[in-house]
């Protein structure tokens, strides 16, 4: 190995070639910025879906992934029965369940329905 490179001038580059303290903070600090960017986040927001799916309860108003806004007749383990019209009911699964609405948004949403179609008869 000798025959390319001479010793002295090996023995000269290997200090230099070791990284510091310099070293390791550029590393640290892109894997500090993924964290609190991506990581963290992303933790905190199945943290707060898991505490609603954990709160639904009978009566509560909610918003399936699917846009679909009715109110909790049954909970089950897997599934939830939901009233989106009068008499009216739908199985969606637990995680398909995207909002939890105000007390009021489906009555109020119901009954202008109602209205609506009443006018368009007439």
């Amino acid at each position: 190995m000798s025959f390319f490179i001479s010793d002295a001038i090996a023995e000269v580059a290997a200090p230099s070639s070791q990284p510091g303290i310099e070293g390791i903070l550029f590393p640290l600090a892109i894997l500090a910025f993924f964290y609190f960017m991506f990581i963290r986040p992303q933790s905190k927001k199945t943290k707060e879906q898991k505490a609603m799916l954990a709160a639904l309860k009978k009566g509560t108003e909610i918003v399936t992934s699917g846009g679909i806004l009715g109110k909790v007749a049954e909970v089950d383990d897997n599934f939830i029965k939901l009233e989106i019209a009068e008499n009216n009911f739908i199985q969606v699964q637990r995680h398909a369940i995207a909002n939890m609405m105000p007390k009021g948004t489906y009555k109020t949403t119901s009954k202008k329905s109602l209205t609506q179609t009443k006018t368009k008869k007439s």
